[in-house]
């Protein structure tokens, strides 16, 4: 007997608009920035899924997008959350043996005496300069026990090879959350990480990327795939890192998109290209779109406003206008992983709205909205936030 053709088999997507979720502002009228932005794809996909809010984040855990998006990817972080820095780790390629511990090294600006931190992403310093201030780095700061190690634009790893502490012991801090605070209270509780950040300084002075930041320490996690979990297949679409560890923690491809910068700039169609290309040979897709979370980190109502309004006009309509042209079965969740507020410019944990949508159980509330207010009004709410991908997956 044939099995049924290819565009009949169900196909699973699960899209993320990180850090969308906001406060309502005074210069919106009062309302949140998705309810204030144009975004005709989204609410049209609200009016015909189902619309509620969800909890990413446990209780106790940071509000993070290593947190958010484990949950989002199906694994409660209660059971598998080690850190995030290994996520980023396995992305790399990067081999993390049972004491070694990984450690997220950002490049920042500081103050010119070096006591407030200005910018936790030095200016979203370019890629390849930045590859060549960690290779700097490592050639004079790096031993046999700390590594720097590479990635993309401020985004960089040190790893501490046969570390005598454990994660537990460390008390570090994202810079993202501590904008334009002096930073001595932040600085490591581990005297040999304070001094590679301040050994940091003579080798970056005069630059704008002035100093290295570390934080989101962690041991490698151990997760079973979501062929495992779920009998599916998959890849993961993103231009960071953390995403891209997750996804091969959870068995998914890792899909390159060149121009993926994880910014204003990225390369919208690359991705959505990309995911239904990946369609054709997998029956799940994990898109996620950094540039909403970095424009509320900027504290820019403007920029995180066109950052939502783009995941609308270019991510979402293409990649339905896809869909729909290719498949007759096919389910779409498209959600954020927690709020990152313009006015307090870090993460913060709050339900996220979420559509599930399901073409063939397609629906018509003409009263709905893809936005905040909108999904309270539902009544649908799922505290286990990390159960969602299976009810996308029907499971």
């Amino acid at each position: 007997m044939e099995g049924p053709a290819p565009w009949e088999i169900m196909k699973y997507v699960v899209v993320v608009g990180d850090g969308m979720g906001d406060y309502s502002y005074d210069a919106l009228g009062g309302r949140t920035l998705l309810e204030y932005a144009r975004t005709p794809h989204l609410d049209r996909l609200a009016q015909e899924s189902t619309l509620g809010l969800l909890e990413t984040i446990p209780h106790g855990f940071p509000p993070g997008s290593d947190v958010g998006n484990m949950t989002l990817l199906g694994y409660d972080p209660r059971r598998y959350y080690t850190g995030r820095a290994p996520l980023e780790a396995a992305s790399m390629g990067i081999s993390l043996d049972q004491h070694d511990i990984a450690i997220r090294c950002n490049l920042v600006t500081l103050s010119d005496d070096h006591k407030i931190l200005r910018d936790y992403s030095a200016g979203h310093i370019p890629t390849e300069l930045a590859r060549r201030l960690i290779s700097t780095l490592n050639r004079e700061l790096g031993t046999k026990e700390f590594e720097f190690h590479p990635g993309v634009s401020y985004r960089h790893l040190l790893v501490w090879r046969n570390a005598p502490i454990t994660p537990t012991d460390l008390k570090l801090t994202p810079p993202h959350e501590i904008p334009d605070q002096p930073i001595e209270p932040y600085l490591p509780n581990i005297p040999a990480l304070e001094e590679l950040i301040r050994r940091s300084w003579d080798l970056l002075d005069g630059l704008r990327a002035n100093s290295i930041w570390l934080w989101g320490a962690g041991q490698a996690p151990s997760m079973p795939t979501l062929r495992e979990r779920f009998g599916i297949t998959g890849s993961v679409i993103s231009a960071v890192d953390l995403i891209k560890g997750l996804g091969v923690y959870a068995g998914l491809a890792v899909q390159s998109v060149p121009g993926a910068t994880g910014y204003l700039d990225t390369n919208y169609a690359g991705k959505v290209h990309a995911a239904l290309q990946s369609l054709q040979e997998h029956e799940f897709v994990y898109v996620h779109i950094e540039a909403p979370d970095e424009c509320g980190h900027q504290g820019r109502l403007d920029l995180k406003l066109r950052a939502i309004e783009d995941f609308d006009e270019k991510v979402i309509g293409p990649l339905l206008e896809g869909l729909k042209a290719n498949y007759e079965r096919f389910s779409v969740l498209v959600t954020t992983d927690h709020y990152t507020p313009v006015r307090d410019r870090v993460h913060v944990a709050a339900p996220v709205p979420f559509a599930l949508y399901q073409s063939t159980q397609a629906r018509r509330q003409a009263h709905l909205a893809f936005h905040e207010k909108a999904a309270q009004t539902t009544g649908v709410y799922i505290a286990e936030g990390h159960r969602l991908l299976g009810l996308l997956l029907g499971r």
